[in-house]
């Protein structure tokens, strides 16, 4: 027995009989519409006494094809009966079917006020999560045992310890990348040998801790925004505070200061990683020796570039933290919502991060340490 809809022609006794059978319904009329709509000629009778269910759409067809065959509808039951006489008074082409739409100039003020509120109502949840943050690590200071020690402990492991592995090879690479393409660029006036200055300055000052912040924000970022926007959804947010625990405290903290204190470890990590492959890459390139190279990094990078990078590497965690914990706690419906929130979270903590590096830049020249 066929679920979808199915009709036969039959010859009776005042003519032909068309007889629909099966379901006439908006999602299983489609296939045998356009041969429905082929039937010409007279008909004596439309049977639909076989028709299993049907709803608004199939009994349209039915009424539409009695009043361009003139064949009479038999055997309708009460639903299909009460659905057709509801259809009888209207005519095919009646009605409006394109939605009325505003002039131009006020559907642009429209879009710009729904947009202009939208950035407000962010903008007002964004400080009403961080003045919550700052409260709860202000009552923290003051109620030291309510620091969750495990939980960052935890935390740290996740963010820190278990990204080694990918951050040291990615910043290897990429060391090899810049010492490569840097090396012929600057050959073609002699000065090979200033790559080292490229590979130690610009991995220690700018891409060691910017791909490092890029890298946490991809991988625990989106985490923090998946693991909270889950027990949200699970009414687990809801339960701690029902028993008196502070989600801030026991989710929020420990995340955010791990993340904040695990970049300035991994953003040095990443720039050493980075100087070694750079020296890894000259040495078998253009012959300078790997521990020469180390040593010259010591000698032609000013320390204030690693002053540069240590200083922005707390604060760009400190903004994948808060970032992807904000987003977490902005769950709310369903999981799909989980999957949006975690992809804003990535998408805003990194378009912060360049934003911030930006300035970063800027402030670090005017002070001196350019």
């Amino acid at each position: 027995m066929s679920d979808g809809a199915d009709f036969a022609i039959e010859d009776g006794q005042g003519g032909r009989r068309l007889v629909l059978s099966g379901n006439y319904l908006v999602s299983t009329i489609g296939a045998a519409d356009q041969d429905l709509r082929a039937i010409d000629g007279p008909l004596a009778e439309i049977d639909i006494s076989d028709v299993r269910e049907i709803d608004t759409v199939g009994a349209w067809v039915a009424l539409s094809l009695s009043r361009t065959t003139g064949g009479q509808i038999v055997g309708a039951s009460n639903r299909a009966e009460r659905l057709i006489k509801a259809l009888e008074d209207i005519k095919a082409g009646d009605g409006d079917l394109r939605p009325t739409r505003a002039e131009m100039l006020t559907r642009v003020f429209a879009a710009t006020g729904e947009q202009v509120g939208k950035a407000q109502r962010g903008t007002m949840s964004a400080i009403g999560f961080l003045g919550q943050f700052i409260l709860a690590v202000g009552s923290v200071i003051r109620h030291p045992r309510r620091f969750r020690m495990k939980a960052f402990v935890r935390q740290l492991e996740l963010v820190g310890v278990s990204a080694l592995g990918i951050i040291g090879l990615m910043s290897f690479l990429i060391g090899i990348v810049i010492a490569q393409q840097g090396a012929v660029q600057l050959a073609q006036f002699g000065a090979e040998t200033l790559t080292v200055n490229l590979v130690g300055r610009i991995t220690l000052r700018e891409l060691g801790v910017l791909m490092t912040a890029i890298m946490v924000a991809g991988r625990s970022g989106s985490a923090f925004a998946a693991q909270i926007g889950t027990m949200k959804l699970t009414e687990e947010v809801d339960a701690m505070r029902t028993i008196g625990i502070s989600p801030m405290e026991a989710l929020v903290i420990p995340r955010v200061l791990a993340v904040t204190f695990m970049m300035i470890l991994l953003g040095f990590y990443s720039a050493v990683m980075a100087i070694i492959g750079g020296a890894f890459v000259s040495d078998l390139t253009l012959g300078i020796p790997f521990m020469s190279f180390l040593s010259r990094v010591k000698d032609v990078v000013p320390l204030y570039d690693l002053y540069v990078g240590l200083v922005k590497a707390p604060v760009f965690g400190l903004i994948v933290g808060m970032t992807g914990c904000y987003q977490g706690m902005q769950v709310a419906g369903n999981s799909e919502d989980v999957g949006l929130k975690t992809t804003k979270a990535v998408v805003v903590a990194i378009f912060a991060v360049i934003v911030l590096d930006a300035f970063f830049a800027v402030f670090f020249t005017n002070v001196g340490w350019a």
